[in-house]
């Protein structure tokens, strides 16, 4: 299956190759490579798990996402397939770099459309050198550019995902949260919606994370993963409300120049409003990270795509009164209806959703 999978891939690649110019051919090479890469490295965990030879730390994480691989499976009726029973090391931070952009007075993100992906809000590299001279040249035509590491990536099941040396950076809430989000994109994908596609892989993540901790009888970690995020929805707000100001902004009738200094000026106050939202959290630091760098335009649009949408699929869920199947079954409703009533239709629940959230 992997074999002919991989022929389809390569033949629908060399299409567009005759299709179109020198650069768009050296962008796919460096993708087929990379990922071809990643896919000879491949080992199985099994073996890996049973070798004297394996590091210890790395013994214990491989088995514990062996287990979530079967909890997500069986209770979270995610796929049951052969993605994440092989590890590839590659020595690396990020597996890919993407980069994400927008116009200066715009919060509308470039899109990029691909043979398998369709279109999507970011374009991904293997190295981030590559990366790094894109985005200079976006940033050379006036776009607002953002760069951002990756962990880990799904093929939609096109093929065996590994799990990677990058997913197992802290602790097994990350790593298994990882797990399950991109398990989650195998469930269902929209091309040429991005925001859909990973605001549900987000929430099935958060909700899946706190099914596998309630199964463990770990009510005080349950705690600490709620508090968290607690935190992440006040982040998100304040972003939220920052995207509004410059929306109202964008629209108006003034020179750039003033445009572009009230710009500045709604990101420091959203500096200002982070130290506020900080104390409200004790002090809490761990977005500190996040707001040290240059904020713009496609920062904002990068969390977003993550975040918008969690709100209507949490809407959704209490409406099959939390039944996950039911849940992925109405998701799939709402992703097979055309864009402009999937638009009105997740307006409708993300309403709902905030409702539950404040109250």
């Amino acid at each position: 299956m992997q074999h002919h999978r991989l022929k389809a891939l390569i033949t629908a690649l060399f299409v567009v190759f005759l299709l179109t110019g020198c650069s768009t051919v050296s962008y796919y090479s460096q993708a087929v490579s990379g990922h071809l890469k990643l896919m000879s490295a491949r080992e199985p965990i099994d073996e890996l798990l049973s070798s004297e030879s394996t590091d210890a730390e790395l013994k214990a994480k491989l088995q514990t996402l062996i287990d979530a691989r079967k909890f997500a499976a069986e209770t979270l009726k995610l796929p049951d397939n052969d993605s994440y029973s092989t590890y590839a090391a590659t020595g690396r931070r990020f597996v890919t770099w993407n980069v994400v952009a927008a116009e200066e007075f715009s919060l509308r993100a470039k899109t990029w459309c691909f043979p398998v992906a369709g279109c999507v809000s970011y374009k991904g590299y293997y190295a981030e050198e590559d990366a790094i001279a894109y985005a200079k040249e976006l940033s050379d035509e006036n776009f607002d550019v953002n760069i951002g590491g990756a962990t880990a990536y799904s093929t939609l099941g096109w093929f065996d995902d590994p799990v990677l040396d990058t997913m197992l950076n802290g602790g097994d809430i990350r790593y298994v949260g990882t797990l399950f989000h991109e398990l989650a994109h195998q469930v269902l994908y929209i091309k040429d919606d991005s925001n859909f596609n990973e605001a549900f892989a987000s929430f099935v993540e958060q909700e899946g994370l706190r099914i596998w901790l309630r199964s463990r009888g770990e009510p005080d970690r349950i705690e600490r993963y709620n508090a968290r995020l607690v935190r992440s929805a006040g982040f998100n707000e304040l972003l939220k409300n920052t995207r509004s100001e410059l929306v109202a902004l964008y629209k108006e009738d003034i020179p750039d120049d003033v445009k572009r200094k009230r710009k500045q000026g709604v990101f420091d106050t959203m500096q200002q409003n982070y130290l506020s939202l900080k104390e409200s959290w004790d002090g809490y630091s761990g977005y500190d990270g996040w707001f040290s760098r240059e904020v713009n335009n496609a920062r904002l649009i990068s969390v977003a795509t993550y975040r918008r949408f969690i709100p209507a699929f949490m809407a959704m869920y209490h409406e099959v009164d939390q039944d996950l199947p039911a849940f992925y079954a109405l998701a799939k409703e709402v992703a097979q209806q055309d864009s402009e009533q999937r638009r009105k239709t997740m307006a409708d629940y993300l309403q709902r959703g905030s409702a539950l959230t404040s109250s």
